[in-house]
């Protein structure tokens, strides 16, 4: 068996890798479940309820529930549906930055052991954005936007 990099993996289909598609489905699965948990209730609790428990305010609160269920959606139904699967890594990344907002707001007000779980379930939505990231094209590959340079350039566009 060969050792691949994590790049080499990404580069294949996951349905040429049953376990892999297997595992990132069970995983988006469960984010999705526990998403639309969490921002379900975030939706229907009362305001009062909720900023007792979390410091930040109320509508942004409901603003974040949002979000999550929106996140858990895209998660599922782009893969289900096989229509604009490309929104699947994006959704997941989404999920990845509130999930880092949680993390550091549960380390600035309960400490490290609790911060955890919201690293974790951050961590998930981090190997689901990049494992179902669609491969680059040799195009993409070589365009201005991936090496780093700018996609305008002065000298082409003078001449």
């Amino acid at each position: 068996m060969t050792n691949k990099t994590i790049e080499q993996l990404r580069v294949e289909s996951p349905r040429k890798r049953p376990i892999l598609n297997y595992a990132l489905w069970t995983i988006q699965g469960l984010l999705a479940l526990l998403f639309l948990w969490a921002g379900g209730m975030k939706l229907l609790l009362p305001i009062e309820a909720m900023t007792r428990q979390i410091p930040l305010p109320g509508p942004f609160l409901r603003f974040i529930g949002g979000a999550e269920v929106l996140g858990a959606v895209g998660l599922i139904l782009p893969g289900l549906l096989r229509i604009r699967q490309g929104l699947t890594p994006l959704a997941a990344a989404g999920l990845v930055i509130i999930m880092t907002g949680a993390t550091v707001l549960t380390l600035a007000t309960g400490g490290v052991a609790p911060a955890l779980m919201p690293l974790v379930v951050g961590g998930l939505a981090a190997f689901v954005a990049c494992f179902r990231r669609e491969p680059a094209s040799k195009k993409e590959l070589h365009s201005p936007c991936r090496s780093g340079g700018s996609s305008f350039d002065l000298r082409k566009e003078a001449a």
